[in-house]
């Protein structure tokens, strides 16, 4: 049979990670970035040109 411990079923505290960690990752801020940009670009389009 295994032998499991208990630390291999506890999660540590360092792993545990909230949303905020993921909005602070490069590739998704530069991907929100650019959508953001576009949305802006098309606003400002519509405002300015049409």
């Amino acid at each position: 049979m295994l032998d499991r411990t208990q630390s291999d079923a506890v999660v540590p505290p360092e792993e545990r990670r909230g949303c905020l960690f993921a909005l602070s990752q490069p590739p998704l801020m530069i991907f929100l970035a650019v959508i953001g940009c576009l949305l802006l670009m098309a606003s400002l389009h519509d405002l300015l040109l049409l």
